[in-house]
């Protein structure tokens, strides 16, 4: 039996191109997940894996919809090698239901493992180059330093809570204790 594995991300996406096409390579079942494929606990995968027999193909419409690294991957298509199954991609053309298509399947896994390393590198260099430039990231702090020390003389002088001055700055009253 060919049986579907479909992913996104977020809730906000949607499936429908990944379980079309699917369905067009003859997926008798999908399975779908909306959680980040950086996520080893998917319910779905979990269900499938868990109901896959011998002789059963799990086919995905790119390997990247199954796990974002290459240790995953690795891990998941072996979990499918031991209960007997298959595993092709579509996008890639990937069989490892053959020999030549599990040496392709390794090969493109390094390649895309080594990408996604180079993208981080990439943008841990970048960070770096901005900060050497002055450049600060991330959200600008809530409340500024003179509204701190307000925060704090406020609770200290004027015996307020942590809620009222929370109400007053707008801010969460997580915040305000953080001041």
């Amino acid at each position: 039996m060919i049986i579907g594995y479909a992913r996104v991300s977020t809730e906000d996406q949607r499936l429908d191109a990944q379980t079309d096409a699917l369905a067009a390579a003859g997926a008798g079942r999908v399975f779908a997940d909306r959680v980040s494929g950086a996520r080893r606990a998917r319910p779905e995968l979990d269900r499938m894996l868990d109901q896959l027999r011998p002789g059963d193909v799990v086919v995905v419409t790119k390997y990247d919809r199954l796990a974002r690294s290459l240790k995953d991957l690795l891990e998941i298509v072996e979990a499918i090698a031991a209960r007997g199954a298959g595993f092709r991609s579509l996008a890639e053309d990937i069989d490892t239901t053959t020999p030549a298509g599990r040496l392709v399947f390794h090969v493109f896994a390094s390649i895309a493992q080594f990408e996604r390393e180079r993208i981080s590198e990439r943008t841990r260099e970048g960070l770096a180059a901005a900060r050497a430039r002055g450049r600060v990231g991330g959200r600008p702090p809530a409340l500024s330093p003179a509204q701190k020390a307000e925060v704090r003389r406020m609770r200290d002088e004027d015996s307020r809570t942590v809620a009222e001055i929370a109400r007053l700055f707008r801010v969460s009253e997580r915040t305000v204790r953080r001041a």
